[in-house]
Formats: structure tokens, C-alpha cells, sequence
């Protein structure tokens, strides 16, 4: 099932997305569904109604007609994990991390799936993409061991880890670099666990004004998804509708010689098969 939040001019609202259409579960039992965590943390009791409203498809919108919003557009928490592709790695000339290496994204970064990214008045904007899988906290808890990880999986995602370079880099610490506002994007929906078996044998990637600049699969992780949640939850309790971006390929811009970062225009295009893509125009933030 894919399951995202929409605007059609009244504010945001969950649906349930069958091909063309979008069916406004909001609207027709919004009891179920005030948000997408709510839904989230309903999704036991609440699974079988939905599939019968989908089934039905009652009071349906076109696709088309409707603004996808980032399917949780305040995550509880947004947590990324960093050089978790062998070529990535070998790219930016460091060595494979012996343990996962982590940093938050700030809740306010999230973007819609088709929402512009913005370029930052900052001195010699370095801004990159990172074309991610991204998952969905379900049933989450804490201390979760890798073999029962697929259990506190809702969904997933495509994501984009924009990242500005400069800011990346200014300090031992990533997150600010990670944070700025739009930087987050993510969607275009949630694809629930149960259409995705095997989350580890996808093809992702992405394209710049239509080149392909990554391309690679989920199979090469370096930590593969269910060892992340295990690391995670050994720190923290994972709650419903929080995010993790599962890492990125190589072929990033600042890997490119000469360096290639986003510029105000470029329409930048992440896919993952089984899932669906987004896309984003860029755009300078038109401060002085």
C-alpha cells in the first residue's frame, strides 16, 4: 500500500495512493488517520479498514490534482547514517568505518518529494545531493535485535540527503551541514513494509538535469538496515514516524573532478525501483 500526505488547497491530509488517484483517508474516516503517525501508530488495528477504503476507493482525487507533501512532515526524529557504500567510501579517500558512523538531520530540513531545494545565501554555496533509501519507524522500542528489525519497519521511502559541503566539513561535527532548511526532501510516499520483502536488493538512483549520476543497490550497504535499527535502538527508544536515511552511493558531486554542486536550476531526480522517485528544481534562496 502507499500511503502519503497531500494538500488539495485545505491543508494536509493523508491518502492512500491506487495508480492515478489518491483516496483522502482523512476525509472519509478521519478518526484514522489525523496524521500519518497517528495512522502509524494506529497501523495494527487500523491496517484492515484501510485496505477496505482502498478497496473501495471512495471520494478518490486525481493524483495530478493534489501537492504531495513529505509524507511525515515533522518527523520525532531524523537520523542518517554516513559512508555505508564501498564506493562512496573509496571516493571521499577514507578508510570503511569499523562501526556505523552517525548524524541527525533537523526535523525543520524536511521537504516535500517535489518541493524546490534551496541554495543558501552562504559564501560559495558547495550544496550535493545524496540519493537514500529511506525508512519509516513502525512498531519501533528499544533494544531491538537485528532479526526482529523488520518488525519496527512501516515503510519506506526515496530520500535526498542534500548536504552543504562547506558546513559538512567546517567542523568534526555534520548535522548543521546536514540541516539546512529544505535539505531533507523525501517521498513521495510511504510504501508499506509489506510490498518492499527485501529492502536490500533495490536499484537506486539519481539524476541531475537528466544525468545519471548515481546508480548502484541497496544490496551494498556496509551496515545493511537491520543492523542500523539494532545500533540505533541500543541508544535510543525508535518511535513511530521517525526517519532514517539508510546512506548514499558514490557518485556524489564533491567526488566529481572538477567538484560539481548544485546549481540555481538544476532539477535534481532520485529513484529507487519498487518505490518511486522525487524531484526537485533548485533554487537560490533570493536573499541579498
Amino acid at each position: 500500500m502507499k500511503l502519503a500526505t497531500f494538500d488539495a488547497g485545505n491543508g494536509a491530509e493523508v491518502g492512500i495512493v491506487v495508480v492515478e488517484m489518491i483516496i483522502p483517508l482523512t476525509r472519509v474516516k478521519p478518526q484514522l488517520a489525523p496524521s500519518m503517525i497517528g495512522l502509524i501508530q494506529n497501523w495494527a488495528a487500523a491496517k484492515a479498514e484501510v485496505e477496505g477504503i482502498a478497496a473501495k476507493g471512495e471520494g478518490a482525487l486525481l493524483l495530478s490534482s493534489v501537492r504531495l507533501l513529505a509524507p511525515i512532515p515533522r518527523p520525532g526524529k531524523i537520523w542518517a547514517i554516513g559512508l555505508n557504500y564501498a564506493d562512496h567510501i573509496a571516493e571521499s579517500n577514507m578508510e570503511a568505518p569499523k562501526n556505523q558512523v552517525w548524524f541527525s538531520k533537523a526535523a525543520s530540513s524536511v521537504n516535500g518529494p517535489y518541493d524546490p531545494i534551496e541554495l543558501p545565501s552562504v559564501p560559495t554555496p558547495h550544496v550535493d545531493y545524496e540519493a537514500e533509501l529511506v525508512a519509516v519507524i513502525g512498531a519501533g522500542g528499544r533494544h531491538i535485535l537485528a532479526a526482529n528489525a523488520p518488525d519496527a519497519i512501516f515503510g519506506y521511502c526515496v530520500g535526498n540527503d542534500v548536504t552543504e559541503r562547506a558546513w559538512q566539513h567546517s567542523g568534526p561535527q555534520w548535522s548543521l551541514g546536514k540541516s539546512f532548511d529544505t535539505h531533507a526532501p523525501f517521498g513521495p510516499w510511504i510504501v508499506t513494509a509489506d510490498e518492499i520483502p527485501d529492502p536490500h536488493s533495490l536499484g537506486i538512483r539519481c539524476l541531475v538535469n537528466g544525468e545519471t549520476r548515481q546508480q548502484s543497490n541497496t544490496q551494498h550497504l556496509v551496515f545493511n538496515l537491520w543492523d542500523q535499527i539494532a545500533h540505533l535502538s541500543s541508544a535510543m527508544t525508535l518511535e513511530p514516524g521517525d526517519v532514517i536515511y539508510t546512506g548514499t552511493p558514490g557518485g556524489i558531486g564533491a567526488a566529481m573532478k572538477p567538484m560539481q554542486f548544485l546549481a540555481d536550476g538544476d532539477v535534481v531526480r532520485v529513484e529507487i525501483d519498487g518505490i518511486g522517485m522525487i524531484e526537485a528544481s533548485c533554487k537560490a534562496d533570493g536573499r541579498a
